[in-house]
């Protein structure tokens, strides 16, 4: 199944349904999805974003790119909450091709989940809003602030790491599309870093070990630094994901759905 919703701007827009989460029970089709910038909607993608139903929508990146690039549209029933989670930029398109892809990026997501904690929290806050869903989450490409809030989010709802880190790698199916937009930007140029667009596996895997290891896992270091409780998880949970069938838990997945 492609998680991918077809969008001619939007190169990055998926859904986060289906994983298995708490007891088995999956997440919600249809409730949760991760974007690219939601600035470059018009037309007929405008038109296909409204069909969606979404009513919130948080913007995760900095005030200079969204004064660049713009935001998503104003539309009735619309929610908008900006939260700059990042507070270190760095222009990755500029880094050196010895750079190790893995390794770099999972140091600056370290850093985004300790420097954005207020931001991250008031996410979570957000996102347990009784009315708040179908909600949408971006950045610029949909991959680094995103992913680590898919990632957090993810770990909350009970998802697996490893089908965590299947859905961060599944921007790799938008990469060539994000590169030509990163070329369009820049005419005649190329990025000096081979890893711009990128989206390996060990990125996630050693950031969610870093935050074993520092925290003793995600869920302690969302207890110690965002201040999440229990009773925030279970709301979370109850806002995301399926009921149990017939009071019974449903069956864990540990495989990502396929794009």
């Amino acid at each position: 199944m492609n998680r991918h919703i077809a969008f001619d701007r939007l190169h990055n827009f998926r859904d986060m349904g289906g994983y298995g989460g708490d007891d088995g029970r999956p997440v919600r089709w249809g409730r949760l999805y991760r974007s690219d910038s939601l600035g470059k909607l018009r037309g007929e993608d405008w038109e296909r974003f409204l069909d969606l139903g979404v009513r919130t929508v948080i913007d995760l990146r900095y005030d200079w790119e969204i004064a660049a690039k713009g935001r998503v549209p104003d539309a009735p029933g619309l929610r908008y909450h900006h939260l700059s989670i990042e507070h270190r930029p760095y222009d990755q398109a500029a880094l050196g091709p010895d750079v190790e892809t893995g390794r770099y990026l999972a140091d600056r997501y370290a850093e985004v989940a300790h420097d954005g904690v207020a931001e991250l929290r008031r996410a979570l806050d957000v996102l347990v809003a009784g009315d708040s869903a179908p909600v949408v989450f971006h950045c610029a490409s949909g991959k680094d602030r995103t992913g680590l809030l898919a990632a957090l989010v993810l770990s909350l709802l009970g998802v697996a790491g490893d089908d965590i880190i299947a859905d961060f790698t599944l921007t790799e199916l938008a990469t060539e599309r994000l590169l030509a937009d990163w070329r369009a930007d820049h005419a005649g140029q190329e990025p000096a870093w081979p890893g711009y667009g990128r989206a390996p596996a060990d990125v996630m895997r050693f950031f969610l070990a870093d935050l074993a290891t520092t925290h003793g896992s995600v869920r302690q270091y969302a207890a110690e630094l965002l201040r999440v409780d229990d009773e925030l998880v279970a709301a979370l949970r109850e806002n995301l994901l399926e009921p149990a069938r017939g009071g019974q838990p449903a069956e864990r997945s540990t495989t990502a759905w396929s794009a």
